[in-house]
């Protein structure tokens, strides 16, 4: 049976608004697993707005703001807390700060594992526990 790993090669980072694409930032991953997984969030164009009746409004970015020392700590423990529950060879979690442009990345997550089914609960768990746990808000900036 697998044990549960600490990720060996945790990363997780905050990045500010000129942020390159983590995929700039994140080589190929080390070592030998089963499944890798790759998720990216990309600020889209629509997004209903509570403001308008739920009606959709043309985006032109959205801003994100954090307490970076808190944001952090909760980004860690998280990280671990995914890697414990399931059987991960490592995690790494990349999250913009400020300005972020329709269509540009603002968060990746890239989870190793030696099977697809951990792989694929790990993802799921840790951006659920992102958005309820981590103090990262996002405000539109509407045209």
């Amino acid at each position: 049976m697998d044990e549960p790993l600490i990720p060996r090669d945790e990363r997780v980072t905050l990045f500010g608004e000129n942020w390159t694409p983590a995929r700039d930032a994140v080589g190929p991953p080390p070592g030998v697993v089963g499944a890798v997984l790759r998720f990216e969030g990309i600020v889209r164009r629509g997004e209903p707005s509570d403001a308008h009746g739920g009606d959709e409004r043309e985006l032109l970015a959205l801003d994100y703001q954090t307490y970076d020392p808190m944001a952090e700590r909760e980004l860690r423990a998280l990280a671990r807390q995914i890697a414990e529950e399931h059987v991960l060879s490592s995690l790494v979690a990349l999250h913009s700060r400020g300005r972020v442009a329709v269509g540009d990345v603002s968060f990746v997550l890239i989870v190793e594992s030696p099977h697809r089914a951990e792989a694929i609960a790990a993802m799921s768990a840790f951006i659920d526990r992102l958005k309820q746990d981590v103090p990262i808000w996002k405000k539109p900036v509407w045209k």
